[in-house]
């Protein structure tokens, strides 16, 4: 069964919440044992940043890997041997 319109808009919008809260936690929690010490609001700006980032990258191979299904589905259907012609 194919996944409606709005169930991927919000698949899409809890990856990203959920990829963001993720990040954040993890920068405060890592970054101390390098020496980093970054505020809250730093933190914050810093995982926006790289959710914007993680976005754009998602698109882009999204994107990719559907341009090379669409070549692979054509050269199917050109690749077959025309067998009525015998």
């Amino acid at each position: 069964m194919k996944q409606s319109r709005l169930m991927s808009l919000v698949e899409a919008l809890a990856n990203v919440v959920v990829g963001y809260g993720v990040a954040v936690i993890t920068q405060i929690l890592i970054f101390p044992l390098f020496g980093l010490n970054a505020t809250l609001a730093q933190n914050l700006m810093i995982g926006a940043m790289f959710t914007l980032l993680s976005l754009a990258r998602s698109y882009a191979l999204r994107r990719l890997f559907e341009q090379l299904r669409e070549r692979q589905t054509m050269g199917q259907g050109s690749a077959r041997p025309d067998r009525s012609a015998t």
